[in-house]
C-alpha cells in the first residue's frame, strides 16, 4: 500500500507532519487502536526501483539499497478524505526516515504495510497515565483525544526544550507534564523521577509507557516494584534505544524484552 504526499507542515524543530492522500489508500482499513502503526519503507538514494514497488522488482538488488523498514505511528486517520496523518520525529538530515521527512514535498510516494495496533484507552480505568518521549507523543496525542469528557488523565512527556512542546487536545480532565533534557544533568532518568514523585489518583490505572528503551525499562521497574501495579496487562513498549540506529536495536530487542519482562 502506498500514500502521496499531499502537504508537510513542521510542527515543531524536531517534529514533521506529513499528511498522504491518493495512492490506494482507500483499501486502507484502521484499525481504532489510538497506537496504530504502519511499517514504512524508505528507498535509499540510487535504488533502481521507485514507489509503488513489488517484491520481484528487488530480485537482485544488492543489500545497501533494498527498501529500509521504519515503524511509524500513525497521528490521524480520515476516513472520509482518505487522509493518512504521520509524525516523524527528524533532527537534520539523518536516517533514513528523518531525510526522507526532511525532504518530503507533495507528490512524493511513501509505500508501507499495515495498520497494526494493539491499544486504546480502557474506558474501565478509574484514570490514565501516559509516558513517553517525541517518539511516543503521536499515541499519546491520540490517546488524549479519544478519552471521554471528565475522564482523569496525566500525561509526562520529555522533549529537547519548550520549543518542541506541542498542543494536545483532550475532552478529558488532563494534566500535561512536558520536561525538558536540556535542562537535566541526567535527562535518562526525567521520566522515571517524575513518575516517582506523582502523587497517583486513586482507583485503577490504565498504563501507556513508551518511548527510549533504558527510561521504558525505568519506569516499568517503578511502577512494578514500587507501585505494586501489575504490568503484565499495561502497554508498555519501548520504540528506540539510546546510541543505537534502528538496525542495530532491532537485532537485541527481543532479548531485551525478554530481560525487561524478567524484571517484574
Amino acid at each position: 500500500m502506498y500514500g502521496v504526499v499531499q502537504s508537510v507542515e513542521q510542527l515543531t524543530p524536531g517534529m514533521v507532519r506529513i499528511v498522504l492522500g491518493d495512492g490506494d489508500l482507500d483499501g486502507f482499513e484502521s484499525t481504532g487502536c489510538t497506537d496504530e502503526y504502519v511499517n514504512a519503507f524508505f528507498v535509499p538514494d540510487g535504488a533502481p526501483y521507485e514507489v509503488p514497488f513489488e517484491p520481484d522488482d528487488l530480485d537482485g538488488v544488492d543489500a545497501e539499497l533494498r527498501p529500509k523498514p521504519r515503524r511509524f505511528t500513525v497521528r490521524a486517520w480520515d476516513d472520509e478524505q482518505n487522509r493518512l496523518t504521520i509524525d516523524f520525529v527528524a533532527h537534520g538530515d539523518v536516517g533514513y526516515a528523518g531525510r526522507w521527512a526532511q525532504r518530503a514535498a507533495p507528490g512524493d510516494r511513501l509505500q508501507f504495510r499495515g495498520p497494526g495496533g494493539g491499544y486504546a484507552p480502557d474506558t474501565d480505568a478509574a484514570w490514565h497515565l501516559l509516558v513517553g518521549d517525541e517518539s511516543a507523543i503521536p499515541a499519546i496525542a491520540a490517546s488524549l483525544e479519544r478519552l471521554e469528557p471528565g475522564v482523569r488523565a496525566i500525561a509526562l512527556l520529555v522533549v529537547d526544550d519548550p520549543a518542541n512542546e506541542q498542543p494536545l487536545d483532550s475532552s478529558g480532565d488532563v494534566d500535561v507534564v512536558w520536561l525538558h533534557r536540556r535542562d537535566s544533568p541526567r535527562p535518562e532518568d526525567l521520566l522515571v523521577d517524575a513518575v516517582a514523585a506523582l502523587e497517583f489518583p486513586d482507583g485503577p490505572v490504565d498504563l501507556f509507557v513508551h518511548g527510549e528503551a533504558g527510561e521504558v525499562r525505568a519506569v516499568r521497574r517503578h511502577l512494578s516494584a514500587d507501585r505494586g501495579i501489575d504490568v503484565s496487562e499495561a502497554s508498555i513498549s519501548p520504540y528506540w534505544r539510546r546510541n543505537h540506529d534502528d538496525e542495530s536495536w532491532r537485532a537485541i530487542k527481543s532479548q531485551w524484552l525478554a530481560e525487561q519482562a524478567a524484571d517484574a
